[in-house]
């Protein structure tokens, strides 16, 4: 397994790979903001953005990671593949390039939360809306070399 960087052919498995995940974690969205969401992520995101992908032995991809400097932007593993230690690898990924890291997750999904606390960060600031101005308040992380 590996990491290598996005090509324009692994589009429809990062979706795929992003809207399991959302399923599985972001229990708090309604149907029709997780559709509202996906067609952002579908059409605008995922085509304009470089990301870091994890692969089996075979290629198929299993996480993606995508990154401005520092801060953590996205990450996304299959949920089919949660629990391998793929998100770790990520985070462990970043911390060899950068003295300090900064992600922000949903205050709805402790579950992400605490896997950041667990990766070392600590949090920083909440606000209280996302940055769409949805009431779902953000919380910002960091961690420190």
């Amino acid at each position: 397994m590996t990491f290598r960087s996005s090509v324009p052919s692994d589009l429809g498995r990062l979706f795929d790979i992003w809207h399991a995940a959302v399923v599985a974690t972001h229990d708090f969205l309604s149907p029709e903001q997780r559709q509202e969401i996906a067609e952002v992520v579908k059409a605008q995101y995922l085509p304009s953005a470089d990301f870091l992908v994890y692969e089996d032995t075979d290629g198929k991809p299993l996480g993606f990671m995508g990154c401005s400097g520092a801060n953590i932007d996205a990450l996304f593993v299959d949920p089919e593949a949660h629990g391998m230690g793929i998100g770790t690898r990520f985070i462990d990924h970043m911390k060899v390039r950068h003295e300090v890291l900064t992600v922000q997750v949903n205050e709805q999904q402790p579950q992400a939360h605490a896997f950041y606390h667990k990766c070392g960060f600590r949090d920083v600031r909440r606000d209280p809306t996302d940055d769409a101005g949805r009431p779902f308040p953000i919380i910002h992380l960091e961690w420190a070399r």
